[in-house]
């Protein structure tokens, strides 16, 4: 029987922006260490989390639009093409989440597929942060079909930044909203102790 390797579902973020280089390097040394999916950085963090990832078993995932996602698809767009050049494994973006409360859904799937049409033919996995604090369940579920309609690859709970992350039931809407066609992930804080910056999310 095959060991179940939870590590391999974590995605490891470094997002705090008061961090020094040196806490972000350790940070992202700390998830190289344990051989986490990915660490997830800030865009000024790129290349450092590349130079350092590469030739391990941990990716790289940088933020877009982040915390809020409120710039424009252009900017957006514009974002994906420059941290897929950099050579990012993973993009986490978040959504206009105004706009879902505004269930203004052709602009939320405009918005997502900004990014979706860069990370696709670049193979660059794409999650899709709702920020589902801020949502009802009908919220979350027209937003998770706008997602699986432009093509994102993952739907995320939250940020860390802006309200409760992962609940529940949150989780469970997203699931069943999604209906295997498209992954979800849960956001929660790291238990590790004296881990500064530590924020992981699991599948």
């Amino acid at each position: 029987m095959k060991k179940y390797e939870f590590n391999r579902y974590i995605d490891h973020a470094v997002l705090k922006p008061e961090l020094t280089q040196e806490e972000v390097r350790n940070a992202i040394q700390l998830g190289i260490d344990y051989k986490v999916k990915t660490v997830c950085v800030r865009p000024c963090d790129i290349d450092l989390a590349v130079d350092m990832c590469r030739g391990t078993e941990t990716g790289v995932c940088c933020v877009l639009a982040f915390p809020h996602g409120t710039v424009p698809p252009e900017i957006k767009r514009a974002e994906a093409e420059l941290y897929v050049a950099r050579g990012v494994d993973e993009i986490d973006m978040v959504v206009n989440y105004g706009y879902i409360r505004s269930r203004l859904w052709n602009r939320v799937e405009e918005d997502i597929r900004a990014v979706s049409e860069i990370t696709k033919p670049a193979n660059v996995l794409l999650k899709v942060i709702l920020e589902t604090s801020q949502l009802n369940e009908e919220e979350i579920v027209r937003a998770t079909e706008c997602a699986v309609n432009a093509g994102a690859d993952f739907v995320k709970t939250s940020t860390g930044f802006y309200g409760e992350g992962a609940t529940v039931k949150a989780v469970e809407v997203m699931l069943k909203a999604a209906a295997g066609r498209i992954g979800v992930k849960a956001s929660g804080e790291s238990v590790l102790p004296n881990r500064q910056g530590c924020f992981w999310t699991w599948a």
